[in-house]
C-alpha cells in the first residue's frame, strides 16, 4: 500500500500518457509537495509560537492571579490594620476627650465651688463686719457712757472733796477757837499760880 505526505491527496489513477507530460506532472507534484511541506512547517513553527504565547499568557494570568490574590490579601492586611489602628485611634480619642472634659469640667466645678465659698465668705465677712461694727458702737456708747459717769463722779467728788475741806477748814476753826480759848484760859491760869509764889512769867 502506497504512503502520501501528508495534506497530499492521493495520486488518482490516470489514464497512460506520453513520457514527456509524465515528466512534468511529477514536477509540479514535486513543487507542491515542497510547498505545502514549507507551509506545513511554516503553520507548525507558527503554532508552536502561539502554543508559546498562550503558554505564556496562561503563566502570565496564574501568576497575575497569584499577585492579585496575594495583593487582595495584603489590601484586605492593610484594611484590617487600617480599622484596627483607627479603632485603636478612635478609643484612644474618646478616651483624650473623656480625660480632657474630666479636666475641664472639674476645675469647673472647682471654680464653681470656689465662688460659692467665696461668696459665703463674703456674707460671712459682711456679718463679722457689721457685727464688729455693732460691737464697736457698743462699746463706744459704753465708752461714753462711762467717761460720762466719770465726769460726773469727778464732779460729785469734787464737790464733795470741796464740801469736805469746807467743812474741816469749818472744824478746824472752831477747834483752833476752843484751842486759842483754852491755851488763853491756861495762860491766865499759870500767870496767876506763878503770881502766887511770887514768880513773873517773863521771868521764867
Amino acid at each position: 500500500m502506497a504512503t502520501y505526505p501528508p495534506n497530499m491527496p492521493p495520486k488518482k489513477k490516470t489514464k497512460k500518457t506520453p513520457k514527456k507530460k509524465t515528466a512534468e506532472s511529477e514536477n509540479d507534484l514535486e513543487e507542491k509537495y515542497r510547498r505545502s511541506v514549507l507551509d506545513i512547517a511554516v503553520l507548525q513553527d507558527h503554532i508552536t509560537l502561539q502554543c508559546e504565547s498562550v503558554r505564556k499568557v496562561q503563566a502570565d494570568r496564574i501568576d497575575l492571579r497569584s499577585r492579585v490574590r496575594d495583593m487582595e490579601q495584603k489590601l484586605q492586611h492593610e484594611r484590617q490594620d487600617h480599622r484596627d489602628v483607627s479603632s485603636d485611634l478612635s478609643r484612644q480619642y474618646k478616651t483624650m476627650q473623656t480625660e480632657l472634659t474630666s479636666k475641664v469640667e472639674r476645675p469647673e466645678k472647682e471654680a464653681s465651688q470656689l465662688k460659692e465659698e467665696l461668696v459665703l465668705s463674703q456674707e460671712e465677712l459682711s456679718k463679722e463686719k457689721q457685727k464688729r461694727e455693732q460691737v464697736e458702737q457698743e462699746k463706744d456708747a459704753i465708752i461714753v457712757g462711762l467717761q460720762h459717769k466719770l465726769d460726773n463722779l469727778e464732779t460729785d467728788y469734787e464737790k464733795i472733796l470741796i464740801e469736805t475741806l469746807d467743812s474741816l477748814t469749818s472744824q478746824l476753826s472752831v477747834a483752833r477757837r476752843g484751842w486759842e480759848d483754852k491755851s488763853t484760859a491756861l495762860h491766865q491760869n499759870y500767870k496767876e499760880l506763878l503770881a502766887e509764889f511770887g514768880l513773873k512769867a517773863l521771868d521764867i
